[in-house]
């Protein structure tokens, strides 16, 4: 009898579990949408985006809505948004990679790296430092406004002595857009290189993502427009400002110091699930596929508070509000209409990015609320089976 030979096909496992987890998200996938569904019936959605992680892999990824309300053109997958405040983990990241290349140290006096004094008046011998800037921990706040560091620079603002609160810096916490507009400027400074450019460079390029700062160097047509609620007339209101190109205010660019036209604390455009791809480089600490975007030292120490109290690291932060018993790391983002969140879980490895292109304005503990329903929809149908 002539002997058969068998021939086995032998798979990687990362391609097995991945396999595995896709089918497992599939079968669940009808529940998800259903409930998400039912969310936006109850409270007013104009569309949600959102994107699961599970051991590094996008398990399931959908658009529910509108991405146009007057066209009632449905939202989809790959549309982009300006993401509002997460933005400022790609200004982070990029200034620790400076950090990893012994460019630049936390202890640095921000003074010395934007060009023109900072230090609080009521406390005029304390350096202000990258670390406290980047943890808003500096002392700095917006009450002269933050979309040009003028607000701030002496030469150039008779009430600069406004923009500092009476307490010490690094011995108080208040959240700051302008901390990360001069943190983008930072970057420019030393690298000497636009900003928008910068993070295609070192953080979108590598990751192999789509999006960035400046609008027209992305496709018009992918740019979900943003709504915002009005709760007094229950009405969707347009707002084509998140998008303004400002093209003559770039026509007469100074590096370093016109960072802020593109928003370095909340100017990044970018889909759901590139997020999430993204999201997954900071889960693994700083590691994706193709090498490293940042040491294993640099991520930790963005994603490590500085005060429990806060939670707030260096533009991550760590919560367990988000879900019942489930710590947390990742940021918010809210502006013009939108809101956004982009949340995973180091140890147990999963992770969500949910954003709205316009939704009702109220918050239940810290949180958006259509946000923070929507992420425990995600996490009951497509996450908690497997993490009990």
């Amino acid at each position: 009898m002539a002997t058969q030979t068998i021939r086995s096909t032998w798979i990687p496992w990362h391609l097995l579990a991945s396999a595995i987890l896709a089918c497992s998200a599939t079968a669940q996938a009808p529940q998800t949408a259903a409930r998400i569904e039912q969310l936006m019936q109850q409270t007013p959605v104009a569309g949600l985006s959102v994107a699961v992680v599970k051991k590094g892999q996008i398990i399931y990824q959908q658009a529910f809505g509108y991405r146009d309300l007057e066209k009632k053109q449905p939202l989809r997958n790959d549309d982009l948004f300006r993401i509002a405040s997460i933005s400022k983990s790609f200004t982070a990241t990029c200034l620790m990679q400076l950090v990893d290349q012994g460019r630049l140290s936390l202890n640095d006096d921000v003074g010395t790296l934007v060009g023109f004094p900072v230090r609080n008046p009521n406390h005029p011998s304390t350096v202000i430092t990258l670390r406290m800037l980047l943890s808003h921990h500096s002392s700095i706040n917006d009450s002269q406004g933050y979309f040009s560091l003028d607000a701030i620079d002496p030469s150039k603002n008779p009430e600069w002595e406004k923009s500092y609160n009476a307490y010490a810096p690094d011995s108080g916490y208040q959240y700051c857009n302008l901390n990360y507009n001069m943190a983008g400027a930072i970057l420019e400074r030393l690298t000497q290189t636009r900003f928008d450019v910068y993070v295609q460079q070192a953080i979108l390029k590598p990751l192999g993502l789509y999006g960035g700062y400046c609008v027209d160097s992305l496709d018009a047509n992918r740019l979900a427009p943003i709504y915002a609620y009005q709760t007094d007339s229950s009405r969707f209101i347009a707002s084509p400002a998140a998008y303004a190109p400002r093209r003559e205010e770039l026509a007469t660019y100074v590096m370093g110091r016109s960072t802020p036209l593109f928003s370095p604390t909340g100017g990044m455009k970018i889909s759901a699930a590139d997020l999430a791809r993204y999201m997954t480089m900071h889960a693994r600490k700083g590691r994706y596929p193709g090498g490293r975007i940042l040491s294993r030292r640099s991520a930790h120490a963005m994603q490590t508070p500085l005060t429990a109290e806060e939670g707030y690291g260096l533009a991550l932060l760590e919560t367990s509000r988000l879900l019942h018993g489930q710590t947390m790391h990742g940021h918010t983002g809210s502006a013009y209409g939108l809101y956004s969140a982009m949340f995973w879980h180091p140890r147990k490895r999963f992770g969500f990015v949910v954003i709205s292109n316009g939704c009702h304005p109220g918050y239940t503990d810290g949180f958006n609320t259509v946000i923070r329903k929507t992420v425990e929809v995600l996490y009951a149908t497509l996450i908690s089976k497997e993490t009990r």
